[in-house]
């Protein structure tokens, strides 16, 4: 699925248009808190990494960035090409920990 598409399709699921923003940040700390937790979890206390639950939560972090994006009218394309970008002059030769 291309960034955009998604952006579109998930924007079809998006409720309300008052403070549509700082419900939007509010749920991307929140979901991804629950990110964390699971590899937290995994890390100190030895609990199993749940792959479908990573996956779930990674997509519930992913929907609450599009519909931010979305409401700053910004593709999600835009968003991605430009990380690489810098990602691309930050690291030309990819990450070498030694630099």
């Amino acid at each position: 699925m291309e960034f955009n598409e998604y952006q579109r399709a998930a924007n079809r699921t998006l409720y309300g248009n008052e403070q549509v923003l700082t419900n939007c940040a509010l749920g991307l700390a929140g979901e991804s808190g629950q990110l964390i937790d699971l590899i937290k979890n995994y890390t100190f206390r030895g609990k199993e990494l749940d792959r479908q639950e990573m996956i779930h939560e990674m997509g519930d972090v992913l929907w609450y960035l599009s519909q931010i994006a979305q409401w700053a009218d910004i593709s999600f394309d835009e968003v991605a090409k430009t990380n690489i970008a810098a990602l691309n002059k930050r690291y030309p030769n990819g990450y070498l920990p030694e630099k």
